[in-house]
Formats: structure tokens, sequence, C-alpha cells
């Protein structure tokens, strides 16, 4: 059986050649210039993953002295993705990186780590491999770090170390371990010694953020060797090795069940999570001392709290964000509280302020501000001189392109329920009478929310309103909203989408004859299977990465480990059939354009291909592009271009535009 994780997967590789793309989709199908950006200990550099070429990355650096960034590493074959580099000293980096092996039709995913100096010398792996001659199994993960701290001595880590047996014939060196445990790791003299012994089923270990494991989770197997949908968490009292039970976490596609551990606060000796509060996702803290006291810290009466706000190398936990109609934070730390605010005002264009990264004291602050019509830059913040100077962009292509403003709205489903979105206006229009597009979201346990969308922003570039509706099924608002999910209850989630479209028309926003639906993932199958409810609603249909056949979706996770958390999430029924586009495609009158990457690990290209086949054989119009070597992301700028393009000059013809 392959270990490999469904649902995860990395975005590589290039295009078939096409006509060039629009300047407006070369622009908005660029990658994010900035993939990742990290702030030294000192304070006094910064390094930057930085997007190169179609699909390729250059980790850059730059000591902030007038000085360009200076590129140190390029990984421009797409075989392989840069997933992130931070600093351990004042000039080492650790680098993660990721790819993917298809194995006779399985895709295969793999992690390794390496140190690099700041200048782009003194490159090693800090992945500890196995034996390859004796190895019993592969080894995909190469190490997470799970502490920037180390031991405090500098340029150490905790990361893990996945453990494979190896044959014992013929030899008294053979590893007979497996599992995972924790190494500490001088990433600078790459010496190493084992502080956690590997545990077969060691899911998670959780730091306190300065040099000590505290929790451990377990996530044992089921009767056919899948992966447990149940994680067990034991803690650790301050000062003792042994385990104690802190408790169950039933692991989902959606927000899942029970407390779920996210990090330890050593001053408090507690370690902060989620669970539910009334049917609805909060912040809760549980003690370490013995007691398990558990205490309520953020919970919000309409919507999830779903994130949690860290910084600095120790990761300290310093609030809480959720999403109304925008995102909204609360701080534990004061001063940052203050802070927060303050910069607020300081740049009011740009709203949504994120804390990126920190110096070792904290006194340098890396952030990030955007808004929903700026996709937002980087800064230096200095503590002590209140001095804040603008390190990058985060996409200059865009620089001199007007972007539309995007507003929180709500409409009324078939049911009188009343659902939340995103209007997305062209610029310089009355909002009336427009080509329209519905384009609901991936997930489907997920939402949108309020700030820059780049496709949302090409179509309205382009001339069209567009709406992102969060019908039941999304993620954010609570277990009742998110019913048996998008899947199961497709006949919900799918008539929230069809009644964003109605909602369209009614309000004269929407020109009847121009309504089309686009959507991504679950979007895709959500944009397909609106048929299913109405017909002539949708007057074209763009489905990039869909999901077309429950059935199928389950045979391809039969392949991973997590097939039994996916089989549940489906479900049995006839739902699976009445929910599936590809058995229901003599219902859909309208034109449809698919789009799919032929190494995509999420939603196999087989399904958008199952799509083209019956919508053929039903006498149907439709199109699919496939690109060769690109994951459920399609991340090349090239590849995006064209997409869009496409996209575009389908819509318009479709339309009658």
């Amino acid at each position: 059986m392959h270990k490999a994780v469904f649902l995860a997967g990395v975005a590589l590789a290039a295009t078939a050649a096409h006509a060039e793309p629009s300047r407006e989709a070369k622009a908005f199908g660029a990658r994010e210039s900035i993939q990742g950006i990290s702030l030294s200990p000192d304070g006094k550099k910064v390094a930057v993953l930085l997007a190169d070429g179609a699909r390729g990355q250059m980790l850059t650096v730059s000591d902030f002295s007038n000085n360009p960034l200076k590129a140190i590493l390029r990984n421009a074959a797409g075989t392989e993705q840069l997933d992130y580099c931070r600093w351990t000293t004042p000039s080492r980096l650790i680098c993660h990186v990721s790819m993917q092996v298809n194995d006779a039709g399985t895709l295969i995913g793999f992690t390794r780590m390496f140190a690099i100096n700041d200048d782009g010398s003194g490159l090693k792996r800090l992945s500890q491999e196995p034996n390859s001659f004796r190895a019993l199994n592969i080894m995909q993960s190469g190490g997470a770090v799970v502490d920037w701290t180390g031991d405090g001595s500098g340029g150490s880590v905790l990361m893990t170390h996945t453990y494979v047996p190896e044959n014992t014939i013929g030899t008294r060196l053979a590893n007979d371990k497996s599992g995972v445990g924790i190494d500490l790791v001088n990433t600078v003299s790459l010496s190493r010694r084992p502080v956690e012994q590997p545990r077969t089923h060691a899911a998670d270990y959780i730091s306190d953020g300065i040099g000590t494991i505290r929790i451990m989770g377990n996530q044992g197997e089921t009767a056919g060797g899948y992966s447990s949908d149940t994680i067990s968490y034991s803690y650790r009292k301050r000062g003792e090795r042994s385990w104690q039970t802190l408790g169950q976490y039933r692991v989902g596609m959606d927000a899942g069940r029970g407390f779920n551990p996210i990090a330890v606060d050593p001053t408090l000796d507690a370690v902060y999570g989620f669970d539910d509060a009334d049917g609805r996702r909060a912040v809760f803290r549980i003690s370490l001392d013995g007691n398990l006291t558990k205490q309520l810290v953020v919970a919000h009466p309409e919507v999830d709290v779903d994130d949690l706000i860290r910084i600095g190398r120790q990761q300290r936990v310093v609030g809480a964000s959720w999403v109304t109609d925008k995102r909204r934070a609360q701080f534990f730390d004061p001063e940052l509280a203050k802070l927060s605010a303050a910069l607020g005002k300081a740049i009011p264009n740009l709203p949504q302020i994120r804390f990126v990264d920190a110096s070792a004291d904290e006194k340098d602050l890396l952030l990030s501000a955007s808004s929903d019509d700026d996709p937002g830059r980087y800064y230096l913040f200095h503590k002590d001189t209140r001095k804040m100077e603008e390190v990058l962009a985060a996409r200059p292509e865009l620089a001199n392109i007007k972007l539309a403003t995007m507003k929180p709205i709500s409409y009324r489903a078939a049911d009188g329920t009343m659902i939340p979105g995103y209007l997305t206006l062209p610029v310089g229009t009355d909002g009336k009478n427009l080509p329209t597009i519905v384009m609901p979201h991936g997930g489907p346990g997920a939402r949108d929310e309020w700030g820059f969308d780049w496709l949302a922003q090409f179509f309205a570039a382009r001339g069209f309103a567009v709406l992102q509706p969060n019908f039941r099924g999304s993620s954010g608002y609570g277990e009742a909203w998110f019913q048996k999910n998008g899947f199961q209850s497709w006949r919900t989630a799918i008539g929230d989408v069809n009644d964003a479209g109605r909602w369209l028309t009614q309000q004269g926003i929407a020109n009847p004859g121009k309504l089309a639906i686009v959507g991504w993932s679950y979007g895709g199958y959500a944009a397909l299977q609106s048929a299913a409810l109405d017909a002539d609603l949708f007057k074209a249909i763009v489905a990039i990465a869909p999901v077309t056949d429950l059935e199928t979706l389950r045979t391809e996770a039969r392949a991973y480990m997590s097939f039994s958390i996916v089989d549940r999430y489906i479900g049995n029924g006839p739902h699976v059939r009445e929910g599936s586009p590809a058995r229901n495609a003599a219902a859909i009158k309208a034109p449809v354009l698919l789009f799919h990457g032929d190494e995509d690990s999420n939603v196999r290209v087989n399904e958008s291909r199952l799509m083209r086949d019956k919508l053929r054989d039903a006498g149907k119009k439709v199109e699919l592009v496939e690109f060769k070597g690109l994951d459920h992301q399609l991340d090349d700028s090239a590849a995006r271009a064209e997409m869009l393009d496409k996209a575009d000059t389908f819509l318009r013809a479709s339309l009658g535009m």
C-alpha cells in the first residue's frame, strides 16, 4: 500500500503550446511574486522566495541597506517545490522542499529538508535518509520543524525524523525502528541526536516553543491498514517525561470533532486548541499541570473562530481571528493589540494586516498589508523607532491595473435562509444588466472571505460581475451550516449556488441571458452539478479540476492512507449517483469548458476525461484542456494565463458578448 496522503499535492511543470494570451490574462495569471518571506533572528536580513519564470522559484537575500535581493538558489526544473525557507541563525536558513512521483499511476508525495548559508554556500541535506538497498519501505516525509529554538544554543531546531525499518539479513547494523520521532539537529555543524524515540503511530508532536516536546498525538490504523480517523493525544507535565492522557480528536475533511491541540504556552503551562462551543468552532485553553482545567478563550455567536495568531521564533500565541463580513481579530497580547490598531490607521487603504515574522527579540516585525482591491505589500516595522519601511509588493504585475472592490452581501435562498457571499463589480459600471458569473469556492469544507482574489478580479477586469456564495456546506459558519457536507448534502449546497444566480437576476445585476458559472475543484463540481437542479439557469459552465463522479473519487482514494476518512466523507446511498455530474450529463444544456492538470493528486484528471466523454455521448458541447505535468493548483503562470484567456473567450462566445 502506498503511504501517501490523499488531497495533498504540489502543482508543477509546463503547458502545451497555445495562442498568446491577452495582457490581462498574463497579468492576473502570473503567480504571486512573493511565495515566502522570512526575517533573520537579528532583524537585519530578509530571505524572500520569489516566483521565477512560469513555474520556477528563486531564493533571495537582502540586508535592507539599499542592496537589491541577491539570488542564492534557483529551482527552475519544476520537478520540486520549495515550500518555505526560514532562518536558523543570522546567516543560515532551512528550506523545506516537496515533490511527487508517479508510481504506476499512483501519485506519491515526498518531502525533504536542507540547510544553506545566506550567500548560497554550505548547502547540506538535513533529512536523515534510510539505507536505500536495505529499506523495507519508502521514506516519504523528510521531516518538519516543530521547534525553531532547539536547545537555545543558536542554529539548532527540533525536527521530526521518520524511521524506516531495514532488512536485517546478513548484518547487525540494520535499523529495526519504525515510526516518527524527534531529533535535535544543529543546522550549522549538522550534528543530531534523538530527543524522542520513534513511535509507530505517532502523527503529531507539539513543543512549548523553547525546546521541550509537551504533546504527542498517535493515530492508529483500521483493520484494512488505512489511517484511523481518531488521534489520541497525550501530554507531559512540566519537567516530567511520562505521558498522560489529554484527549481524542476525530479527524475529518471538515473541522473534525473533539479538542484539537495547536500550540503550547510555556508561561501559562497550557495548550491552546480548537473545540466545539454551541455548534461552532472556538478557541479553548487546557492546563497541563495535571488538572486539565479547560477554559473557553474566544468564541463568536455567528461564525467559527478559525485561526490562532502566532508570532516569533517561539511561535507564541498572541490572538485569534474569525470571519464575519471581513476577518476580525482579538489579540491576547496588549502591546500587539495596540500596534495592530495603530497600523490599521497608518495604512488605511490596506486594512488586512498580518504579522508574518519577527526578530528573535520581537523588536522588528515583518508584516503584510492588503485589501480587496490591492494584493498587498510587505513591511518591516521597528518597535524601538516606531518606523516602518516597505519591503516588496506581492504582485507587481498588477501595479498599473485598477482593481475592483469586493462587497459583502447576503441573499435569500429558496427556503428563506440568508446566504452570505461577496459581490465584485467591474470598475466604472453601474452594476446593472451585466454579464455575470457565480463562482462557488472549492472544498467543500472551505469558504470565501473578503480580500484580493485573482480569479474574481480577472473576470471583473473583463467586464463580468462576480458573486462568490458561501453556500450551506461551507465551513466557517458552524456545524449546522456545514450540514453533512457539500457532497452528501449536495441538494442544499447546489440549491444555494443556483439561488445566487436567481438573486443576481432579480436584483437586475445580471443579464439573465448572460449568466455563467465558474468553479475550481468542488466549485467545478458545483458548476457542473448545478444543471441537475436547473439546467436553464446558467448559459455557460467552466469547471477547473472538478470532481465529477463521487464513486470515482472514492476509488481514487483507495491507494492512500486517508481512504477511510475520505470514504466516510463521501458516504453511501442514492446521493452518490444523483450527486455525480458525470452520471447526470444528459441534464446539462449549457456548453462546458473543462481544465485539468494531468498530475493532479487531489482530483485525478480521469474525472474530467470521464465528464468530457459522458457529455459527448449525450451530444453536448464540451472541451477539455489538459495541462501536462501540472497538479491541482495549476501553479504555472503560463498555464494560468492560457486558462484565463481561454475561459474568457469561451464565456464571451457562449454568452453572445
